[in-house]
């Protein structure tokens, strides 16, 4: 596995990285992350599967390698879903304050809603002008906030006054139409929502000159809490030192008094590239717990 790079001038501290197999994962394309405070892994595949394991972490706080593996297909609970990959391209995944899971889907742009990982799911209402996304750029990032809102920010969706991609925050019946300003040459594939009210978000960029690249910012919470319709939502740099990857998943969760945050690749499942888990904590004082 590749060294992590100590990322210049951040509030994070790299504390390693993970290299994934997929034959002990029963399967690649990991895109949606999830890591609880026991240290319980949950991931989604965009190839409709779900991944649970526990992660091993050294007394110093290296990672070491995940157990206790569980995997399976994802179930949608539709009687008779649409054929091909329209209702298994799973891209996003989070957890509502009462243990449930969200998960997004591209192609035919939804969210389930699941009792546990492994349990049928229903429809969660949407804005309907998610429907209007490109086929491959839907609803990549699920944040849940404190609050219990969630803020959705769209891959592809380019709309409103501001000409950025489309994103919401609410929850179904009461969203609120914003934006969301990437660097440019980026999109947004993921969010977290912190204790303290603001919002992670991985952003990648891909060109076949310098492959992909990836960076990590942070929305601050007095942006999310003052938002308004058309607010645009923007993310301050929290390092951009990370391996050229596909970098598709972000958490975050507390572990021995510290604020750790977690990012995944998606490999597709192409031989040329990695799936990768690196971890970093936020450096002490930074963060508000809330």
């Amino acid at each position: 596995v590749p060294a992590l790079p100590q990322p210049e001038g951040s509030p994070l501290i790299a504390r390693g990285m993970l290299q994934l197999n997929n034959g002990a994962l029963g399967s690649g394309g990991w895109s949606g992350l999830h890591i609880g405070d026991d240290l319980q892994l949950t991931a989604v595949s965009d190839l409709g599967y779900w991944l649970q394991a526990q992660v091993q972490l050294a007394e110093d706080g290296t990672p070491q390698g995940l157990a206790r593996i569980r995997h399976g297909a994802l179930d949608d609970g539709f009687l008779d879903s649409p054929p091909g990959r329209l209702t298994s391209d799973a891209e996003s995944l989070a957890r509502l304050p009462d243990g449930s899971w969200l998960i997004g889907f591209e192609r035919w742009h939804h969210v389930t809603r699941h009792s546990r990982i492994d349990a049928p799911g229903t429809i969660w209402s949407m804005p309907a002008d998610l429907r209007n996304a490109p086929l491959n750029a839907g609803l990549e990032s699920l944040a849940v906030l404190p609050d219990g809102r969630v803020l959705a920010i769209s891959e592809g969706l380019w709309t409103g006054p501001h000409g950025w991609p489309r994103a919401w925050l609410g929850g179904p019946g009461n969203w609120l139409p914003v934006g969301y300003r990437p660097r440019g040459g980026y999109v947004a594939t993921d969010a977290f929502g912190l204790p303290d009210g603001s919002v992670l978000v991985t952003e990648r960029a891909f060109n076949y000159r310098e492959f992909f690249r990836g960076r990590l910012v942070r929305i601050p919470a007095a942006m999310i809490a003052g938002a308004k319709e058309d607010t645009l939502l923007q993310g301050e740099l929290l390092t951009e030192d990370l391996p050229h990857e596909n970098w598709e998943g972000v958490t975050s969760f507390r572990h021995k008094g510290q604020t750790w945050i977690a990012l995944l690749t998606d490999d597709n499942e192409m031989f040329f590239q990695e799936g990768l888990l690196a971890f970093f904590v936020f450096k002490e004082g930074v963060l508000r717990q809330g």
